[in-house]
């Protein structure tokens, strides 16, 4: 396999080389991220309660999987280098195809999670083929998209921008409601500090803080606290950082703010998401996920290695989600929980794997806390990642931006030696 990839990448070092490869390779990378991100096309293709989504939206992915192929076909021993280094992605993103063997529907947990494996051999391709100054503005000028595209649907196009019915008012852009865009803008926000952080000239970085009030803004109209909580860590987190590079005054202050904080999250772990839920003047069940977060804990004691099988446990109404709505009296469609909802998928100890390459990923990133621009992104986006995570099931999200980008991050962490 390795001498095969050794003589391709021979071949093409031969050929002649067009210099509009890099354009079109960006270009399509800028398509796809766009595509992953669901802005616009899922409110109008399907239903939020339909992870498959309807049938325009899934004959949408086949041609976006070939796209990602072909991509990697242009650069495979690159990859395949990314890959090797970054094996616990795919391993975590494996679990989820070897869940099927254990699935209660294994048919649909076969289709679901080749959708995960794909989205993280995407994330492979953009961790292997752009350099970090690249990839951040690459993935800067797609959120930069989003947020026009965000702007003008919920100023000029409210009945679609804005929520009508729950949450009236608030602005929930190019997705199916507020917490996604507030989310989305977030991590935007960080995305455009990051790659001011990297600008090659000082115009450059003037349109990327522009660029950061859009984002702020946007968060803001969402009024989603969650959001609002995610803004505060990606805008503090690159400000924080660069202070640290400024001298050892600096340095120590904010050594001892990110300590600080990385302590509170332990703490908020160990003890429970409620603390977190009262910071964001909510009643600690939010909304019931508490009540729904002690049943669950009920059935995944039941099969704690396996699990049920990715995507299986809440597709079967007759399954032991049944009594998870029982017991909660609503129809829930997820655990709102990342953690429980891996563990629900691929047992216990893939969710503890999942845990250990997270917190592996910002081991890193502590460690080039003084040098390279990876860390502006890596360590606010996984910090802020993992409060989320308490209240959304955002990892293994199968055609989803969010484990797009935790499949990148953490992938070019683990593979890239000059950060």
């Amino acid at each position: 396999m390795s001498q095969a990839l050794l003589l391709s990448e021979r071949w093409r070092g031969g050929v002649p080389r067009l210099t509009f490869f890099p354009a079109i390779e960006a270009g399509a990378g800028f398509l796809l991220l766009v595509l992953f991100s669901n802005a616009l096309i899922a409110p109008l293709l399907s239903d939020p309660a339909d992870p498959d989504g309807g049938a325009a939206l899934r004959l949408l992915w086949p041609p976006v999987y070939l796209a990602s192929v072909m991509l990697i076909a242009l650069s495979p021993a690159r990859v395949w280098r990314t890959a090797l280094r970054a094996w616990p992605v795919v391993v975590l993103a494996g679990l989820t195809v070897i869940s099927t063997t254990w699935s209660l529907d294994p048919a649909l947990t076969l289709r679901r999670s080749v959708a995960v494996m794909m989205t993280a051999v995407f994330g492979l391709w953009l961790a292997a083929r752009f350099s970090w100054p690249d990839l951040l503005r690459l993935v800067a000028a797609m959120f930069a998209l989003l947020a026009v595209g965000s702007l003008i649907a919920g100023a000029v196009f409210p009945a679609f921008g804005v929520m009508q019915e729950i949450h009236p008012g608030a602005w929930r852009g190019l997705w199916w409601e507020k917490n996604t865009l507030g989310a989305v803008m977030a991590w935007g926000s960080l995305a455009f500090c990051a790659a001011a952080a990297a600008a090659r000239t000082a115009a450059e970085r003037r349109v990327w803080l522009g660029f950061v009030l859009l984002g702020v803004l946007l968060v803001l109209m969402s009024t989603s606290r969650t959001a609002l909580l995610a803004l505060m860590i990606c805008l503090g987190g690159p400000a924080g950082i660069a202070l640290a590079r400024r001298g050892f005054g600096f340095a120590a202050t904010a050594i001892f703010l990110l300590l600080l904080g990385v302590s509170a999250l332990i703490g908020v772990l160990l003890v429970g998401p409620g603390a977190i839920l009262e910071a964001l003047g909510r009643d600690a069940t939010l909304t019931g996920r508490t009540e729904i977060w002690a049943v669950l804990t009920g059935q995944i004691a039941e099969r704690p290695l396996t699990g049920y099988g990715y995507g299986a446990f809440w597709a079967l109404e007759s399954g032991p989600a049944f009594w998870v709505r029982q017991a909660t009296d609503w129809p829930v469609p997820t655990a709102h929980n990342a953690w429980l909802e891996t563990a629900l998928a691929i047992g216990v100890p893939g969710a503890a794997f999942a845990l250990l390459l997270v917190l592996s990923g910002l081991v890193i990133s502590v460690r080039r806390l003084f040098s390279g621009v990876s860390t502006y992104w890596a360590l606010p986006f996984l910090t802020s990642w993992l409060v989320v995570s308490l209240s959304e099931s955002n990892l293994l999200e199968q055609n989803g931006l969010v484990w797009l980008l935790v499949s990148m991050t953490l992938a070019k962490l683990l593979a890239d030696r000059d950060h």
